[in-house]
């Protein structure tokens, strides 16, 4: 696989938020992404028809401030976050499941399982809930001692993957709150990501440690190899066949990096927000479509698809 050029052009561009984006995901397959605008709340997009879906918003047409944006595997459910409050969408008819406010500590991440069972809400006071909006059941989990970065979920609900400022990573079961593995970082935890056929677990800290771990037995599978003594991600994905690691990063570049070794194998770089300068945008979202094509959301407010060069 041949590494890009450092100015790269992608094979297609779509505006998805004229003054910008707050917040994005992208879903498994590609099809679609969810983007918090800077001015025009929630879209959700079918991405290559370039056809908005659903239009949503939180707080009715006031400002909108919604962060955290994720959908569940099968694409059947969204969760969307401010710092005070959550939503669960349905995919299949747009309409809203459910709003919850939380009064105790601002949310720092979210996640949302298959047909959205289960919701996971990361906050600021070290806390996690993992909570059933059918049943109403909600779960505590006390491991963390510091401050929630980033949350994900299993496709079926049954695993979460947390990480905070305490230097380290758990992953527990959503019946009982038993952590599974503890991954220790020298740094705080920034970013975690789940494989969703649960093969793998990402890792990263604001430090030099970007590890892949083996889920089945809780061993470090590999190491991100990068130069640079200090490397931010701000998403991760694993690709369907498990070969393949994306990440997205607050300086514009995508990287796509090989499970085994850990060493990069292609570079990308999305479009800086317009009027910004020196120019800059945060990738918020990264996704494979297909075997030779991948797609970003970034702060700038467009979706990028770009070619991934087979040597």
């Amino acid at each position: 696989m041949a590494c890009s050029v450092p100015e790269t052009e992608p094979e297609n561009r779509w505006q998805h938020a004229g003054d910008g984006a707050f917040a994005a995901d992208i879903s498994v397959d590609g099809k679609y992404a969810v983007v918090s605008g800077a001015n025009n709340g929630i879209n959700v997009w079918q991405v290559k028809q370039n056809k908005p879906l659903y239009h949503w918003s939180h707080q009715g047409e006031v400002a909108n401030l919604v962060a955290a944006v994720h959908i569940s595997a099968d694409d059947k459910a969204v969760v969307t976050s401010d710092r005070e409050a959550f939503a669960l969408w349905s995919m299949e008819t747009g309409e809203p499941i459910g709003f919850w406010r939380i009064d105790e500590s601002s949310i720092r991440d979210i996640a949302v399982s298959n047909q959205g069972r289960g919701v996971l809400v990361g906050r600021s006071n070290g806390k996690v809930m993992y909570f059933e909006p059918q049943s109403g059941r909600r779960l505590e989990f006390f491991g963390h001692q510091e401050k929630i970065n980033s949350v994900d979920i299993s496709p079926n609900g049954k695993y979460a993957l947390t990480g905070g400022n305490d230097y380290v990573a758990y992953l527990w079961n959503t019946d009982n709150g038993q952590i599974v593995y503890t991954f220790a970082h020298p740094s705080r935890v920034t970013l975690v990501a789940l494989d969703d056929a649960g093969r793998y677990a990402f890792t990263a800290d604001s430090q030099q440690k970007s590890q892949i771990w083996n889920l089945q037995t809780g061993a470090p599978v590999s190491n991100l190899q990068y130069i640079a003594r200090q490397k931010i991600f701000t998403d991760a994905v694993f690709s369907q066949d498990g070969k393949y690691l994306l990440t997205g990063s607050p300086s514009r570049h995508i990287y796509l990096w090989d499970v085994k070794t850990g060493e990069q194998l292609a570079d990308w770089k999305v479009a800086p927000k317009k009027g910004v300068s020196p120019p800059s945008a945060v990738v918020y979202a990264v996704g494979f479509v297909g075997n030779n094509e991948i797609l970003s959301e970034s702060s700038s407010g467009l979706a990028e698809l770009w070619k991934i060069e087979y040597e």
